[in-house]
């Protein structure tokens, strides 16, 4: 079995399932209905499939796993896809997630079901992909790739302004991906090979490398995002639809982290390096930027959209301190913010299909009517916060520990975002689930359906997991994090001059 190409099968298998509704034929209740569950069905086998990966994983090791290689364009671009200890997890966390979605899908989507269907298959399988490819150009494919099912989902099936959030995010996306399609082509041309296993042992000039940083930078940072390329976040999580605000936040938002370390530190260690202090300052101003303007906001989801943005700032804080507790947190921060971030969209899809409307001064004393609600509510609060026994800690917790070995000063003002944090996850829990229920349209709101508690348990489950036994995190992330860092050393001593660089 292990001879199977089984990387290919998990990308490819959700292109199955939209081929088969795609031959589905009108639109009466049977055909949406058959469309629907060839969505959950593909979806579910997907993620069984997936579990190959972790019960065959080789642990200790971070030599790229499962590896596929075959010619494809010409002789030097080819079809290579693995995984190792740091992407693997990821591809789970997407095939994990995307059943998920398809639940929370079922009934508030009903205009053009199936092309909504096909739309979130074809995304599953460009994001898969995107953590499986080994060659630059079929990377760059699966990257880009991902801009058009997600531009489709918030532009045909968002809210009043749609359109705009879905272009806003297709354009900023877009315009920093040129830069690296441009810094792909010059890496070919210096080394002669799209090859990604070989780039990271290649030795790149050091005055390139600042230049390749860059291009990558520029791409990575929008995808991430970090100030002040965040602007298309809140607008896109506004206007998109629940399960697309689950992807984009859970999934899509964790490309460019998992690109700073398959590329940035690994194949520009000397750039890596150089520009720390530059990520560090924007990363601190992201974090306490976007938590006050969190405190601000009166939507939930745009609340929730400028918490990911904070969070987002302890990821590209611990990643570039270049040390071991740092990186641990940032990985182990992406994976939780996945799902509790995911957990907190499906929250707030649950209301809204009941009230529609997100806007924190319609709701209050939900408790009343809603305790069950109320209470995955806080757990999850309390996780995006970073209380102890939950995931969002341990992450948090790495990252200011890392960042406080590079840099006292970072980690002291990264610190107030958790106190800030605090701030905006309890006010918003306190005016939604607290108080008296005065309002009259609340007073018909009803507790979770089992549909909605079966999406919910699982994330409920894995966030307490996580919280109290991460080891399972590590075990995978260990040996491959220590290569990274390995391979980040051989560069310790800095070649780049700043009077040189401020002379370009």
């Amino acid at each position: 079995m292990t001879d199977w190409p089984i990387l290919s099968v998990i990308t490819f298998l959700p292109l199955v399932g939209a081929l088969f509704i795609l031959m589905l034929r009108g639109e009466s209740p049977a055909v949406i209905r058959n469309a629907r569950h060839i969505a959950l069905w593909t979806t579910l086998v997907t993620f069984a499939v997936s579990l190959f990966i972790v019960v065959n994983f080789t642990y200790g090791t971070h030599d790229y796993q499962f590896v596929e290689k075959q010619p494809w364009l010409g002789s030097t671009i080819t079809y290579h896809m693995g995984v190792d200890g740091i992407s693997m997890p990821f591809v789970i966390l997407t095939t994990f997630l995307m059943p998920l979605c398809i639940l929370a899908s079922w009934q508030s989507i009903e205009k053009r079901v199936k092309e909504y269907l096909i739309a979130f298959l074809v995304l599953e399988t460009l994001m898969i992909g995107v953590f499986c490819a080994l060659d630059l150009v079929l990377f760059y494919l699966f990257f880009e790739g991902g801009l058009i099912p997600m531009f489709l989902i918030i532009g045909i099936w968002g809210g009043p302004r749609r359109v705009y959030a879905s272009f806003k995010f297709f354009l900023y996306t877009l315009l920093g991906s040129v830069l690296m399609l441009l810094a792909i082509m010059a890496m070919y041309w210096q080394a002669g090979t799209t090859d990604i296993p070989t780039l990271q042992a290649y030795d790149f000039p050091a005055s390139m490398q600042t230049w390749l940083w860059l291009a990558f930078f520029a791409s990575f940072a929008v995808k991430m995002p970090m100030w002040p390329v965040h602007t298309w976040l809140p607008d896109a999580h506004v206007e998109a639809p629940t399960a697309g605000s689950v992807i984009l936040a859970a999934v899509l938002l964790k490309m460019g982290g998992y690109g700073f370390l398959r590329f940035s530190l690994p194949m520009f260690p000397d750039a890596s390096e150089f520009f720390a202090p530059l990520v560090f300052t924007l990363s601190v101003v992201a974090i306490v930027y976007a938590s006050l303007v969190a405190l601000m906001q009166e939507d939930i989801k745009k609340l929730i959209a400028y918490s990911s943005v904070a969070h987002m700032g302890f990821v590209t804080m611990g990643i570039f301190t270049l040390n071991r507790q740092g990186i641990d947190g940032a990985v182990f921060q992406m994976i939780s913010h996945g799902v509790v971030s995911g957990a907190l969209f499906l929250c707030v899809g649950v209301v809204y299909d009941r009230l529609h409307t997100r806007e924190i001064k319609a709701y209050g004393g939900l408790v009343n009517r809603m305790p069950v609600y109320a209470t995955i509510f806080m757990l999850f609060t309390m996780a995006n916060v970073g209380l102890p026994g939950t995931s969002g800690f341990v992450g948090e917790f790495l990252s200011l520990l890392g960042a406080f070995q590079a840099n006292t000063w970072v980690a002291f003002f990264a610190t107030t975002g958790v106190i800030l944090s605090a701030g905006y996850a309890l006010w918003l829990y306190r005016k939604v689930i607290w108080g008296e229920l005065d309002k009259p349209s609340l007073k018909f709101m009803t507790d979770l359906s089992l549909r909605e508690f079966v999406i919910l348990l699982p994330l409920v489950v894995l966030t307490i997991l996580l919280g109290v036994w991460p080891e399972p995190i590590f075990n995978v992330t260990t040996a491959s994090i220590e290569n990274l860092l390995t391979q980040s050393a051989t560069a310790s001593t800095l070649t780049i001059e700043p009077a040189a660089l401020a002379a370009r």
